[in-house]
């Protein structure tokens, strides 16, 4: 029997918020997260409520996709999608805009990526349609 190759994993958009504006951000090479109209503040990863204040008076705005390192990682155990990506280096950035999302760090050495390091959004691709936000060290 011939062994099946694991591609990368591709989230399912839609599961239980409305992610599509996430979705085509990306696509587009932009970089689009949740907004809480009542407070002025971003929000990620989607949800149907405000994390601050429950409502549902949301709507989606594009970021300028640059922060700061505030926590990362190194993975060095193969798993599904790492195939020649190890060791890979995982972050948590905390976006200028004030909200913190998880991304890859493409353009460094995973053992050099430290907290506190400036990153600007760049563009990891999962298959030919669909692309993810990830981080370069600037």
């Amino acid at each position: 029997m011939a062994e099946e190759k694991v591609g990368r994993p591709i989230p399912k958009p839609s599961v239980y918020v409305d992610t599509k504006p996430f979705w085509d951000g990306a696509k587009a090479g932009r970089l689009v997260l949740q907004y809480c109209k009542d407070t002025g503040q971003f929000q990620h990863y989607p949800r149907p409520v405000s994390i601050f204040t429950g409502s549902r008076n949301l709507e989606w705005r594009e970021v300028a996709g640059k922060g700061t390192i505030y926590a990362c990682t190194v993975i060095r155990v193969p798993g599904p999608g790492l195939d020649g990506r190890l060791p890979l280096s995982v972050a948590t950035i905390q976006l200028d805009e004030g909200v913190r999302i998880l991304g890859n760090i493409l353009n460094k050495d995973a053992d050099t990526v430290k907290i506190g390091q400036r990153v600007e959004v760049a563009w990891d691709r999962l298959s030919d349609e669909v692309q993810y936000p990830a981080f370069n060290v600037v």
